[in-house]
């Protein structure tokens, strides 16, 4: 081989080997640090052991110290908004609780669920799924984001009070979220939010998640695509249904929200706001199905802000 042709095979080989590596940068994700359901669902056990956690109660107040704790065993710097919401059976001490994860622009992308569960002395009532799953999959979520380089800032939001104390109605509910909102506008800081994603009943064995006509139609779009993605579009239908849920003061602000829930807990939804909501009707697979997809939303999301 004469030294031309060495120059030209050396040329060759750093050539498409940048290709290859590039290519590969592309395909690899950012982390090693992947969404595990198993360990959403441990959160979800810790607290569902805590017992019903109506706002206000003794075990709420256990449930956020809980995600408090857990959240700053990430590194996660967290901030706690206290109010009194004034409910029909009175006044009640209620927190937020705000996990914020800086990224490399300051636009924020709100990922929330509500901790809370319903209120109800005619059985007990531990929320397994309806308030458990989904709090246990944002924890799972931040130990993740936390350890990322994201291109956005992501908030991470657990609300108290999305249910009911005596019958849901405008005002009757969604304290936390509502609160949320108006403290922001009063702050002016609205403006920085660009999306809301929103989780909820997200555990169910048999997992069905249709689309919510209340959310923002492309963010919806966004996240189906993402479930296609993953090839997980089995559990992500093209049915849809209406939700009233704590993204709703996040739309009537203005700002982009998807509610993702599977409002069909067993069939004909019997378990929800039943004595039978509990750990043996929801899974870790399910918890694995929908942080894989939020996350990959996540992703689309940053593209498009970025």
């Amino acid at each position: 081989m004469n030294r031309r042709d060495a120059i030209l095979k050396i040329a060759l080989i750093l050539l498409f080997g940048s290709r290859l590596t590039v290519a590969m940068a592309a395909q690899a994700p950012r982390t090693g640090v992947t969404f595990k359901g198993t360990e959403a669902f441990k959160h979800v056990e810790q607290l569902v052991a805590l017992g019903p956690r109506p706002s206000g109660s003794q075990e709420a107040q256990a449930a956020q110290r809980y995600i408090l704790q857990t959240l700053k065993s990430f590194g996660l710097k967290t901030e706690e908004e206290n109010f009194t919401a004034f409910t029909p059976i009175g006044p009640i001490k209620m927190k937020n609780i705000i996990a914020k994860i800086p990224g490399q622009k300051p636009d924020v992308i709100i990922v929330g669920s509500h901790y809370d569960t319903m209120f109800t002395k005619r059985f007990k009532f531990v929320g397994a799924n309806d308030g458990g799953s989904s709090t246990g999959a944002l924890l799972e979520l931040g130990r993740v984001l936390g350890k990322r380089k994201n291109a956005l800032t992501y908030w991470l939001v657990f609300f108290d009070g999305e249910e009911a104390l005596v019958e849901w109605s405008a005002t009757d509910s969604l304290y936390g979220s509502r609160h949320f909102v108006e403290t922001r506008r009063r702050q002016g800081t609205l403006k920085s939010i660009k999306a809301m994603v929103l989780l909820d009943m997200i555990g169910d064995k048999s997992l069905n998640i249709r689309r919510d006509t209340n959310s923002t139609r492309w963010l919806v779009d966004l996240f189906w695509e993402a479930a296609a993605d993953l090839k997980l579009s089995k559990y992500f239908l093209t049915r849809e249904h209406s939700v009233a849920d704590d993204h709703v003061p996040f739309l009537e602000a203005g700002i982009p929200a998807i509610d993702i829930i599977d409002y069909d807990y067993g069939f004909s939804n019997v378990y929800w706001h039943t004595a039978a909501d509990t750990l043996d009707k929801i899974s870790p697979d399910s918890l694995q199905t929908v942080g894989q997809v939020v996350l990959r939303g996540l992703e689309k999301l940053e593209a498009k802000f970025k």
